[in-house]
Parts: structure tokens; sequence; C-alpha cells
């Protein structure tokens, strides 16, 4: 005989863990959510945040999104929709929801699943890390195209004059040398 389990209460923590995450769209961390909660719930512990983001998870209450490698996120937007993901600052944000993609139906006929969802990640740089990347990107562009060619090009005369001189130097030292040691006549 198979056991019941009662439906777990919404008790206040929960209320006001589940009130925090959906006041806000940054798919915050346990830590996160903790420390937004800890500001109306002083005396609540990190185990008790993260056991009710696991709960409310489970209920179907908030979405878990877990990035491989990365901390859990969450999320109070329950509604079937995609997330963009930054690769330099790990940001979350969502996709439009006027963009649609429905795999289901189709990858259902093609494979024979019982497609039950699916999740699917954007990558790319935020606006912010991609306008800082630009930036810096410019500004090492910008650094190497300000020394000027001549710059280069008095560098590189230096080194080759010195290089001469000091051959010119050791050639000179070298018949100077020969002239002394050679019989006369033979030069």
């Amino acid at each position: 005989m198979e056991e019941i389990t009662p439906p777990l209460r919404m008790t206040r923590q929960r209320q006001i863990i589940l009130q925090e995450l959906r006041s806000v769209k940054t798919h915050p961390s346990a830590d996160e959510v903790y420390e937004m909660v800890r500001i109306r719930l002083p005396h609540i512990s990190l185990g008790t945040v993260y056991r009710n983001l696991e709960i409310l998870s489970e209920l179907g209450e908030i979405q878990k999104i877990e990035i491989t490698g990365k901390l859990k996120r969450f999320d109070g937007n329950i509604r079937p929709h995609y997330h963009l993901r930054c690769l330099n600052c790990n940001r979350i944000d969502d996709v439009p929801e006027h963009i649609h993609f429905d795999f289901d139906p189709s990858l259902n006929k093609a494979t024979g699943y019982a497609i039950t969802g699916h999740r699917l990640e954007f990558v790319g740089l935020c606006p912010e890390c991609s306008e800082h990347h630009s930036h810096r990107l410019s500004l090492k562009l910008d650094k190497l195209t300000q020394k000027p060619k001549s710059d280069f090009l008095r560098s590189r005369q230096d080194f080759l004059t010195e290089t001469t001189s000091h051959t010119i130097k050791k050639s000179s030292t070298e018949a100077m040398v020969l002239r002394e040691e050679a019989p006369p006549g033979t030069l």
C-alpha cells in the first residue's frame, strides 16, 4: 500500500522567501536570497533558506536554474521561459516572453520520446560586460596604434646603427690587427 504524504504547508518563512524571490528579476543564488530574507527574518538560518528553496522548487512554486559547475540560481517566475547567461559575470536574464521556441511537439515526433519539458540556456556577454569588453579591446587597439611608427623605425634604426657601428669597429680592429701581423706587401 502506497503511503500518502500530507501536503506541505506554506510556513511564514517559506512565504517570505517566495515573496522576496518573486519581487526581483535577478535570479539570485541561495546566499543572495538569504541576505534578502534576513531583512524581514533576522534570525533565519542559511540552512533553512536552502531547504525551503529546494522545497519550493519541488512544489513548482519557483524554478531552480542549475548551471553546470556554477551556483544554483532561483527564479520566482514559474511561467515557461528561457534564460540568457553572461559568460563573464554569470548574470542571468529572462529571454523576452514574446520570443517562443516550440521544440517539444516536433522532437516528440522525430524521436518517439514523450517529451515532458526542456531546458535551454543562451550564453553570451551581457550588455555591461560586452561594453566593458569592447572598451578594453578598443583601449588595447588604441595602445597598439598610439605608438607612432617613427618610434618603431627609430628604435629599429638605433638597433641597426648600433649593430653596424659595432661590426665596423670590430672589422676595423680586426683589419688593424691583420695589418700589424701581416708581412709587409701582403695586404
